[in-house]
């Protein structure tokens, strides 16, 4: 059985100090990495990882995740490479093939089949492990030898890669390339535009976490499985709890629902507590993230969870 391992998602800063404080607080706490998304409105990943690296001890930095259909693969490459350099090798990268449309219109960049954008996640992938193993303008006879600061991911070519997905075609890929697998908590509503979703249910989380392990092979044993919980609420009213938080977020499941999905943590610490333990028994979570506000409220059942 896999450790626990605890991360937050960095969506904004108000200054340089605000930034470094929340980091070094998190560390305190006793996260394990600082990670950053790859959207428009949001901080820049790669200066923000940086940012985060410097300012603390021992916290690993990473992505969750690019957005692979808006990096050219030499170019995110470099970033990588120098990430992996500048935060003494404590970087980790995720990768996905994105569901946000509004994104891609408003950076001008053309919306593509999910059969496509799949595609170029795992031809990304390759061309990563290339460019990590081959000197800019090197003869294609030179040897080839990483120049990561890691060798650990990548299939022992570069950082660990963490793919983040729910469909098919992204988890097929994961299982057969990642380090750290990532479920997304979230589903595409059937007939609506392209990032208008809801929460996974319980249920469905057991699917996709099967779906990976029938085809992961022999790479089964070595996997990490990673959630992001899109919601902390501490409270002794469960209930009462899931219903105000559907009303407020609308995430389009059923209040028994939201009781059960492992993508929302509700209750006291201690049942917040046993419900991560319960679900590393059943999906194989073991790396929990959750988003930046939700940092001192979960912070005590981290707390709880070290000392078990």
């Amino acid at each position: 059985m896999r450790r626990f391992r605890f991360s937050f998602n960095m969506c904004q800063a108000e200054s340089r100090q605000d930034f470094t404080k929340v980091c070094r607080r998190s560390e305190e706490y006793g996260y394990d990495v600082a990670l950053t998304a790859d959207h428009l409105g949001m901080l820049a990943p790669f200066p923000a990882l940086v940012a985060a690296a410097d300012a603390t001890e021992r916290l690993r930095v990473g992505t969750l995740v690019l957005n692979t259909s808006f990096w050219n693969p030499a170019l995110l490459a470099r970033e990588i490479l120098s990430t992996d350099l500048l935060t003494d090798g404590r970087l980790e990268v995720g990768l996905g093939a994105s569901h946000m449309r509004w994104q891609f219109d408003e950076a001008g960049i053309a919306w593509e089949p999910i059969a496509t954008r799949a595609g170029r996640l795992e031809s990304t992938i390759n061309e990563l492990v290339r460019h990590f193993t081959t000197e800019v303008g090197a003869p294609p006879e030179a040897p080839r030898e990483s120049r990561a600061v890691q060798r650990s991911g990548f299939h022992d070519a570069g950082p660990p890669l963490l793919v983040g997905g729910v469909g098919d075609r992204v988890l097929r890929i994961a299982a057969e390339h990642a380090d750290i697998v990532s479920i997304s908590g979230v589903h595409q509503i059937p007939g609506k535009p392209p990032g208008m979703c809801r929460l996974g249910s319980a249920a469905e989380a057991a699917d996709r976490v099967r779906f990976v392990r029938e085809h992961a092979g022999g790479r089964l044993p070595d996997l990490e499985w990673h959630m992001l919980a899109h919601a902390v609420e501490v409270t002794d009213n469960r209930r009462a709890a899931a219903e105000k938080l559907l009303k407020q977020l609308g995430m389009g499941i059923s209040v028994q629902d939201a009781l059960e999905t492992p993508y929302l943590l509700i209750g006291t610490v201690d049942e917040i507590a046993e419900q991560l333990v319960a679900n590393r028994e059943t999906y194989g979570f073991s790396y929990i993230t959750v988003h930046q506000p939700y940092i001192e409220t979960f912070a005590p059942v981290i707390e709880k969870l070290h000392g078990i």
